[in-house]
């Protein structure tokens, strides 16, 4: 959230809406951000807006809509919370499935050259920010031989700010706001399905290809 460079009562667009971009989102309009999510389920979407979020669907017109929320400049910052959509990239599956049967160093020496990823999403960020604004991303992209647009990102004067979370860093912040009450980030309304262990498999295909409304899974030992 903060990789995004919101200055404040700034726009924050986030793409995807997943555990993750649902929290983004939730602590942009904490924050006092102006924020827009896009996610193609209609689920996510309202999930989203019962907590004051503004929300799109995929579109043609994705860009123009956006441009028209933020008086035609684009949003000060964007959180890529999508990364590399494997699932529904069939190339990018292949080599992930192909790299899990190979032996560890070839496997490394696979998932570090190819470059497989669907970039749909952080392309979207790159178009829709505002000039000298900033793209956080969020989202995990598997190689390193993925084209970027060099030349658009430096006339643009883009910051890219990317990585792990610094957990330890941001709990004393995020702590109290989980504990409080109030559940000002609406934690409560978050985890959609419980299952056990043994339940992990089935799980984890209904959250991939979102169905039955699954946005948070819950497993218990």
């Amino acid at each position: 959230m903060q990789y995004a460079n919101v200055p404040e009562g700034g726009s924050l667009a986030v793409l995807g809406l997943g555990p993750v971009g649902q929290l983004v989102s939730r602590v942009g309009r904490h924050l006092g951000y102006d924020v827009i999510a896009v996610d193609p389920v209609p689920e996510r979407r309202a999930m989203a807006e019962r907590h004051g979020v503004a929300t799109l669907d995929l579109g043609d017109r994705l860009r123009d809509e956006i441009l028209d929320r933020t008086d035609g400049r684009g949003p000060h910052g964007v959180v890529d919370a999508v990364g590399m959509e494997a699932h529904g990239n069939l190339v990018a599956a292949f080599s992930q499935h192909a790299a899990g049967m190979l032996p560890d160093a070839m496997a490394k020496k696979l998932m570090k050259t190819v470059g497989a990823d669907r970039l749909a999403a952080m392309m979207t960020a790159f178009d829709i920010v505002q000039r000298g604004g900033t793209v956080s991303i969020s989202g995990v992209y598997g190689g390193v031989g993925d084209p970027l647009p060099m030349l658009n990102l430096f006339d643009k004067q883009i910051s890219i700010h990317m990585g792990q979370c610094n957990v330890q860093r941001w709990i004393p912040q995020l702590w109290p706001l989980v504990e409080d009450p109030a559940d000002p980030l609406g934690v409560t309304d978050l985890v959609t399905h419980h299952g056990s262990l043994d339940e992990a498999p089935e799980l984890y295909l209904t959250f991939r290809d979102k169905e039955d409304g699954c946005v948070k899974v819950v497993l218990h030992p």
